[in-house]
């Protein structure tokens, strides 16, 4: 399995990149979640989409990681999905999830180089809040120090508050996941700049605790530009339901090359 190549960083080393001090992010990367790929084929029962096909001719048009999120009752990926990716794609592999025995141990096993923590419950539709580390820090810790012996990245879906980053820093994560749905529901709207301003107070304070920044959830082609141009020191997003839903309009390679194309031109304007 690769990793996410191309980043500059500022200022320190961070976990799995050679970074040259006094340097800049210069362009944040994308990463696919394939889930609804792998949900479209199992309304069905068959093989097809294969989610595997899909990840490589994302990254033939440009993307840099594959994310994907197997749930308990393996409604979109499952662990087979997973162990097939992890062998045959040669970018960063990003596995999310809530941590249970079960999927501490396919981490363990397969050994992305990055996996990300998720406070969802079983009968959750989709993530929809960061971790409380005032009442989540204890039973994490473990956890954390485990993936990290086995040299896997651990990030924290964390919701935009800037006091909370030094707790995710004090228990041991390399890096934080924005939970973006806010930013998207506010996006267009008069509550658009403070809700960014959260963001920007996040990254910031994320940064200065040593933490890397990744950002996902409802982030779109309208919406994606302004974020990825105004939060300083995004490593990464993560994109999945804006992105296949888009693309069954405009195809997989038109919607891939136009991400990437949005994240360069916001890697411009910073």
């Amino acid at each position: 399995m690769g990793e996410l190549s191309g980043v500059l960083c500022y200022n320190i080393n961070f976990n799995n990149y050679n970074c040259e001090p006094k340097t800049t992010l210069v362009m944040t990367l994308l990463s696919v979640n394939l889930n609804k790929i792998a949900l479209v084929r199992n309304s069905r029962g068959s093989t097809k989409p294969d989610p595997l096909e899909f990840a490589q001719k994302a990254i033939a048009y440009g993307a840099q990681g594959i994310t994907v999120h197997p749930r308990p009752d393996a409604r979109h990926v499952r662990s087979d999905d997973v162990h097939r990716l992890s062998a045959n794609i040669d970018v960063e592999f990003n596995i999310e999830g809530n941590p249970s025995d079960a999927f501490n141990a396919l981490v363990n096993q397969v050994k992305p180089a990055q996996v990300t923590l998720v406070p969802d419950a079983p009968t959750q539709l989709t993530s929809d809040h960061g971790w409380d580390l005032s009442a989540d820090a204890d039973s994490l810790k473990p956890i954390i120090d485990e993936f990290k012996s086995n040299d896997i990245r651990v990030s924290l879906f964390m919701d935009p508050v800037p006091e909370s980053m030094v707790l995710a820093k004090d228990i041991g994560a390399d890096r934080i996941e924005l939970y973006t749905e806010a930013y998207a529901q506010a996006w267009g709207t008069d509550k658009q700049e403070s809700v960014l301003q959260s963001f920007i107070d996040s990254a910031e304070q994320a940064h200065a605790c040593g933490l890397g920044i990744n950002a996902g959830h409802d982030l779109n082609q309208d919406n994606l530009g302004m974020f990825a141009s105004r939060v300083p020191n995004v490593f990464e997003v993560s994109i999945g339901h804006a992105l296949i839903s888009e693309a069954l309009i405009n195809g997989w390679e038109t919607t891939i090359r136009n991400y990437v194309s949005i994240l360069k031109t916001a890697a411009h304007r910073t």
